[in-house]
């Protein structure tokens, strides 16, 4: 059984003993992610589209590290700094994700930096790609 575990750069990862990325046998799982850059700079402050574009961006070179790929996700679960900033995410959300229609969750959560507007976590799949 193929089993993968990523790192993902973030500061917590480390210190909190967990992964970015786990894949077990077919299974994907990506812990919630953020926009912040490599260079810790956080990515757009207090703008959830572009957040929202982002992160899902690093998801997906997550996921094609370990074989898998957006197309895959089945599961989206986000939290988003504000509720009222959810039509924002949604749009973005939408862009990548209209045609794999993954289910999906949003709720309103504190979020650890300032102008940070989303974290985002992923269930998907590898599949064999005929």
């Amino acid at each position: 059984m193929v089993d993968i575990t990523l790192a993902g750069g973030g500061r917590f990862e480390e210190l909190g003993g967990y992964a970015r990325l786990r894949r077990v046998g077919d299974h994907v799982f990506v812990a919630g992610t953020t926009a912040v850059e490599p260079s810790g700079r956080l990515h757009a402050p207090g703008d959830t589209y572009a957040q929202t574009r982002y992160v899902l961006a690093r998801i997906s070179d997550l996921l094609e590290e370990c074989g898998s790929h957006l197309a895959d996700v089945v599961l989206t679960r986000s939290y988003l700094a504000e509720i009222t900033e959810a039509s924002h995410y949604v749009r973005a959300h939408g862009e990548v994700f209209a045609d794999v229609r993954p289910v999906a969750t949003a709720v309103q959560a504190g979020l650890t930096v300032p102008g940070m507007m989303v974290e985002i976590e992923v269930q998907a799949l590898v599949r064999d790609r005929d």
